[in-house]
């Protein structure tokens, strides 16, 4: 396919509400909420998962209706994460928006089929493992180019097809929930309740700490809708697409997790091969279970790296379209395709599956890593919308809708520095040495118009990336930092 001019062609179809609003499910419904009984189990009892949630709803509830009100104070940022961060602060931090944006979408996509991978080491455990043996990196690796040219041949006909899978793939998980109810014991999830942990606040905030990567990765993707918001067939139909998919996804996730407390002890649940929602299913209702959820997996997850592929490819182009990333990136094929931007995408996800070889936990240690890749473009845009509600700069000029849109903001910005500290020094680091690099794009972006790279705010910034990548890659090469 040849690429032609930058200009996307004039008629391009428009996404409905429900197309919007299955983007942003089809987005945040993937390989997190299969692993959740097994993850939740490893770091809390039922008390602290339950607070777990409650924290995290809340945190991704304020910045659902962050990119609402954003969705509608701004309707000219077409682009989501990566504008706001543009247009609150720089240039440079929105570039590092996009990029980390773009980067969180292809190591999750690293995931998916490390998940798909182990899906099938339950029958072939000598074959593809839990996800880490060659022949599991070779398989996914021609599913990630079996995409690429799928998605090459139009970004509507890809969209029609997540929107299809992602009413297919609920099944699985709400046939879980239902048999989960009705299995559930109630000795179990008592015993389970504490979790074997001491009763203190300082144990229960350790436990929590311990699932906020987690939330966030089965969250990721809330921003969906606003990222194709060009598409949108009514802008004032991205904040509600976002909203509604969030609420529904929350409710699934957090039913998937409390009740497995319910069905085995919560050593057991930790003991589960992933994905770990197969093994609990199993444990209820015998081997069909496990193909069962194991169908689901598979449908679930292909369906999600679908719309996160369409949605990363899309930040680069526009960052490119905005001058902010190199030109090559703003090419488009004659179905609008950001072609050179999907080769790269495809590229970084081969390299991330490969690396995968060397991990002593593949699926965890990918799954955080993609967490942690996801909060710069997050608090960035929490950030941005507090700023507008501080300064008042919103269509609507009663105080009351200010201030409650300022607090929403603030609060969400609060949540997004919690999950900074939550994640910790290493990720912190191990996003720097993936950040830092990336600067090179930046670079080539500015060559271009013939300015100068960096302005002394932004070398700043660019000090503190290089510094956190020398400590990481220093980290790793000591043995401080593991993989």
């Amino acid at each position: 396919m040849t690429a032609v001019d930058t200009k996307a062609p004039a008629e391009v179809r428009k996404f409905s509400l429900t197309t919007l609003t299955a983007m942003v499910v089809g987005s945040m419904v993937g390989a997190g909420v299969f692993s959740l009984p097994r993850n939740f189990a490893l770091a809390t009892g039922g008390f602290g998962a339950l607070i777990a949630w409650v924290i995290a709803g809340s945190g991704m509830l304020m910045l659902a209706f962050v990119f609402q009100t954003l969705a509608v104070r701004k309707p000219e940022l077409d682009a989501g994460v990566y504008a706001y961060a543009k247009a609150g602060f720089g240039e440079y931090l929105g570039f590092f928006s996009a990029f980390g944006y773009w980067a969180s979408a292809c190591i999750g996509n690293v995931t998916y089929w490390v998940l798909v991978t182990s899906t099938l080491g339950r029958l072939w455990p000598g074959v593809f493992g839990e996800g880490d043996t060659v022949a599991a990196v070779l398989l996914g690796s021609a599913g990630v180019w079996i995409f690429h040219f799928m998605i090459a041949r139009g970004v509507q006909e890809a969209a029609a097809i997540n929107k299809i899978v992602t009413y297919a793939k609920i099944v699985p998980i709400l046939t879980f929930v239902v048999v989960a109810i009705f299995a559930l014991k109630a000795h179990v999830f008592s015993a389970n309740f504490w979790g074997g942990e001491p009763k203190t606040a300082g144990a229960l905030f350790g436990q929590v700490r311990a699932t906020m990567l987690i939330t966030v990765f089965v969250f990721l993707g809330i921003e969906g809708a606003s990222v194709y918001s060009r598409y949108a067939k009514k802008r004032s139909d991205v904040g509600k697409a976002t909203v509604l998919g969030f609420l529904g996804v929350l409710a699934l996730f957090a039913s998937v997790t409390i009740f497995s407390y319910g069905i085995l002890p919560r050593a057991a649940l930790g003991k589960l091969r992933q994905p770990s929602m197969a093994g609990a299913m199993e444990s209820v209702v015998g081997y069909w279970g496990t193909a069962f959820i194991s169908v689901g997996v598979i449908v679930s997850v292909l369906g999600a790296y679908l719309a996160w592929t369409l949605m990363s490819a899309e930040v680069l182009y526009v960052a490119a379209k905005d001058r902010d990333m190199p030109s090559f990136l703003a090419r488009t094929t004659g179905k609008n395709v950001p072609l050179p931007a999907l080769i790269m995408t495809s590229i970084l996800i081969q390299v991330a599956l490969v690396i995968t070889l060397f991990s002593a936990d593949a699926f965890t240690f990918t799954l955080k890593l993609c967490s942690a890749l996801s909060l710069i473009p997050y608090l960035l845009a929490a950030a941005y919308a507090l700023k507008l509600g501080v300064r008042g700069e919103t269509y609507d000029t009663a105080p009351q809708n200010r201030g409650r849109e300022a607090l929403v903001a603030g609060l969400a910005t609060f949540y997004t520095v919690f999950l900074v500290f939550a994640a910790g020094l290493d990720f912190t680091l191990l996003s720097f040495i993936i950040y830092a690099p990336g600067t090179v794009l930046f670079v080539m972006s500015r060559r271009e118009q013939n300015r100068r790279a960096f302005s002394r705010p932004e070398l700043i910034i660019l000090v503190i990336a290089v510094a956190g990548a020398v400590a990481g890659i220093v980290s790793l090469a000591t043995g401080a930092i593991s993989i």
